[in-house]
């Protein structure tokens, strides 16, 4: 499911509560091309399989897929530390960081061809309260119906 005659295709995937098994044949199934890592911090204990350096690895060998740690699509540590260590309200983390992905300017700096059969990955279970789908949906308000996003969960 690559590049698609009328658009980008994106992916998002969380690997928390996914067995490696589980998580790389749901990248491989959808046809991924490239893992692109938008976690600040992509070398946590708490990792498991998913630490950067065994990531490229696994994917690599896995299924030919590239990976990509792009920290410009990460939140900033202030607000990760906001709404995690302090558990702050999901409204006001989504706002700061949609403000966040505005100020930075993604949708002009990205590459399009980096991102169509590209996933994004971070390492919230499902997407609705995951910074991952706000990216996602950001570049489809952005660029539209071009931009045609699959959560695998």
């Amino acid at each position: 499911m690559s590049k698609q005659p009328n658009g980008v295709a994106l992916y998002t995937i969380g690997f928390t509560k996914k067995k490696a098994g589980y998580f790389f044949g749901k990248l491989r199934r959808a046809g991924v091309k490239r893992v692109l890592d938008v976690r600040l911090n992509n070398v946590s204990q708490l990792a498991g399989f998913a630490k950067r350096d065994d990531l490229a690895f696994f994917l690599e060998q896995l299924g030919g897929m590239e990976y990509f740690h792009l920290t410009e699509l990460a939140p900033t540590q202030e607000m990760l530390d906001a709404y995690k260590k302090h558990k702050g309200e999901w409204a006001v983390y989504e706002t700061e960081f949609l403000n966040l992905m505005e100020r930075r300017q993604i949708e002009k700096t990205l590459n399009k061809e980096t991102l169509d059969g590209g996933c994004l990955l971070c390492s919230e279970d499902k997407p609705h309260h995951c910074h991952r789908r706000l990216v996602a949906e950001y570049l489809q308000g952005k660029w539209g119906e071009e931009v045609r996003v699959t959560h695998l969960v």
